[in-house]
């Protein structure tokens, strides 16, 4: 074994744990002979002539030669697979995690590029990433202010970045799913699945509208995972004149279903990467643009809007917005005052109709205010 194997094989054995050997064994067609607390012997049928392999794989960590013994053992399957020791560490890995390519096609004489730019993809990379996992908490969430507990989490525990892979300059981002993110859907996907999907699937969509505009998606972009955010990440990853193409790709782990979206590589040319700002500002307008809503719900509370002249005061709605419940602010004045004042003292339901606009983590209604009992029929205009 050459030494440039042996330290290889070496980084590989510190980054993996007998346990993920173990699984990806068992997921790719070997057979557990025989097991014991110190170690498992596998067997692989049909390999070229010489019929059965067998390797031993040490489980006990806390044996002295266990460190070598674990490089023999993962030096072995690369010499059955015939793989380097960076292609043997990326097939373990992903039994049970997903991965993410990013790759830079520019020209490179000695494959690297400057540092300002690598620095800068890797800030696009996380916003990217961020704005996907946002979505995939909830489609209709802001994109502005703090983040729920899944979002963090997937971030900070269940992310990482892999080696460099061949060709160009590629970004591999790696999503473990066996990490400590509550799973969701009833149990049967893990959160950093459903955001890598959503990621997947937003990038799609960013290309396929980038090609032909679609204003369908603004009906509810976040369901199709796009965002401002999402589009904003790719434009400063695509700036760099160097670059000619952004080339996106996934890897789904072995443990799971593929999903329907990352199925294929996502290709952006300069021509397309030159009308993201566009499908951007269209984005942001349709998010940040008010909505003529009718809203049921019970007062919560009632206060005086010292700012505002034209109010008696507020009130704040206890009510429904897309499915999620959400307290919402009205500043009322006259009558409209009047009745909330009076619906709070009996605790009666009310049909309340405004412009819903979303304040940092706020939600009003503002302009041409109505208020009326909920049973009232109110026609938007």
């Amino acid at each position: 074994m050459s030494s440039s194997a042996i330290e290889g094989y070496d980084e590989v054995a510190k980054m993996l744990t007998p346990l993920a050997v173990s699984q990806y064994l068992a997921a790719n067609d070997w057979h557990l002979e025989r097991q014991d607390g110190a170690k498992e012997i596998w067997s692989l049928s049909g390999v070229g002539s010489r019929g059965i392999v067998r390797v031993m794989l040490p489980m006990a960590t806390d044996y002295a030669d266990f460190q070598q013994r674990f490089r023999d053992l993962l030096h072995a399957l690369g010499r059955i697979y015939d793989w380097d020791a960076s292609q043997l560490q990326e097939s373990i890995a992903a039994t049970n995690a997903d991965f993410f390519f990013v790759r830079l096609d520019q020209e490179m004489r000695d494959a690297t590029i400057p540092f300002g730019q690598a620095a800068k993809s890797m800030e696009a990379l996380y916003k990217m990433l961020k704005a996907a996992a946002t979505s995939a908490a909830d489609p209709n969430r802001s994109h502005l202010g703090k983040r729920p507990a899944n979002v963090s989490g997937f971030l900070e525990d269940d992310l990482r970045l892999g080696h460099t892979k061949r060709g160009s300059f590629v970004f591999t981002i790696v999503s473990r799913l066996g990490g400590g993110t509550a799973p969701v859907d009833g149990g049967e996907t893990s959160f950093p699945r459903k955001a890598m999907e959503t990621l997947a699937r937003g990038l799609e969509t960013t290309r396929d509208i980038a090609r032909n505009w679609d204003p369908s998606v603004l009906e509810s972009p976040g369901k199709l995972g796009l965002s401002a955010n999402l589009v904003e990440s790719l434009e400063e990853l695509a700036q760099p004149t160097a670059l000619r193409n952004l080339e996106l790709s996934f890897g789904w782990a072995a443990a799971g279903p593929p999903p329907k979206f990352g199925r294929e590589r996502i290709v952006l040319d300069r021509d397309l990467m030159g009308r993201l700002p566009e499908v951007r500002e269209r984005i942001s307008e349709r998010s940040s643009a008010p909505r003529r809503v009718a809203l049921i719900g019970t007062v919560r509370s009632l206060g005086r809007d010292h700012d505002a002249i034209d109010s008696d005061g507020y009130i704040q709605l206890a009510t429904e917005v897309n499915g999620k419940q959400r307290t919402v602010h009205v500043s009322l004045a006259g009558e409209h005052h009047s009745l909330a004042i009076a619906a709070y003292q009996r605790n009666m339901r009310l049909v309340v109709v405004g412009d819903l606009v979303v304040d940092g983590r706020t939600w009003r209604l503002v302009d041409n205010i109505h208020v009326a009992p909920e049973d009232f029929d109110f026609k938007l205009e």
